[in-house]
């Protein structure tokens, strides 16, 4: 329903154009669709890519229906990629995060000829995508069995994510990492440190979901780990009313797009080029 309003008040999908939609594994939710600016011009160069992956309690939801971040980003001037994963009860932790790698991998594989630069590339994510998307940044073993470096990513954005939920006490913790054998380390704040991508938290104050807290404390954590990171806290915005932010009906509030755009084109801008010796 959101993204229908949201395609319906721009007026349709003139803004962006689809340039894949497919699956990188062999179960039906391991697809992605992948978007350009629809003015995109091959000759200026590959365009930095946000790959964006979808909350849902890791039991629902599907990359098709947050077709508004493509609408919001895009014409930014980025590549959208729009990642799915396997859902519970297909998969448990740390299934989330194996598909996320395997997204990743079909992104520096593929999204090159598409008019991607997969040497930027910026994930993002709301929800259970939020931590999806943190913890395939902080714990580098996810990539890594990919022969991918999350060291290379250029930068994280988490929207309303869970960071530091153990002990597992909602209903869709306890199915999606009731069974991990370490579950303290199923938490992004336990691998907070310095060196990995940037990371952009922003979180409502009236999100009753996933507390604010969850930003906060991984923020700290973050700075004390020598990374210094902020929480952007959005007064007055509930769980599912951050995401809304980015569709056309409730953009009128810029407040999220606002936070998220500095840091994008901060992080994405091409490397200066280094001075030589002679």
């Amino acid at each position: 329903m959101l993204d229908s309003a949201d395609r319906i008040l721009r007026g349709g999908d003139g803004s962006i154009r689809e340039v894949a939609a497919v699956r990188y594994g062999s179960d039906p939710a391991q697809k992605l669709e992948m978007f350009l600016p629809a003015d995109a011009d091959a000759a200026k160069g590959p365009l930095p890519i946000i790959v964006f992956i979808h909350g849902g309690g890791w039991r629902s939801g599907d990359p098709h229906d947050y077709r508004f971040m493509a609408r919001a980003l895009a014409p930014q001037g980025y590549a959208v990629v729009l990642a799915g994963y396997r859902l519970y009860p297909k998969a448990q932790y740390p299934g989330m995060l194996e598909d996320g790698a395997a997204a990743l991998r079909w992104v520096a594989d593929h999204a090159g000829p598409l008019g991607g630069d997969p040497r930027r590339v910026v994930l993002m994510g709301h929800s259970a995508g939020a931590y999806n998307a943190v913890m395939l940044g902080l714990d580098k073993r996810w990539l890594a069995a990919r022969s991918l470096d999350a060291d290379a990513l250029r930068g994280v954005v988490g929207l309303s994510g869970p960071y530091d939920f153990y002990p597992f006490e909602s209903e869709a913790t306890k199915l999606s990492f009731g069974k991990a054998p370490n579950p303290e380390e199923t938490q992004p704040v336990v691998h907070a440190r310095a060196g990995g991508p940037p990371l952009l938290l922003v979180h409502g104050t009236a999100d009753t979901r996933v507390r604010p807290r969850n930003s906060v404390e991984l923020a700290r954590t973050m700075t004390r780990a020598g990374a210094p990171t902020q929480a952007v806290l959005i007064d007055g915005v509930t769980h599912e009313g951050l995401i809304m932010l980015f569709a056309r009906p409730f953009s009128h509030d810029p407040r999220a797009i606002d936070a998220v755009l500095p840091f994008l084109a901060k992080v994405t801008a091409s490397p200066a080029v280094q001075a030589t010796g002679g």
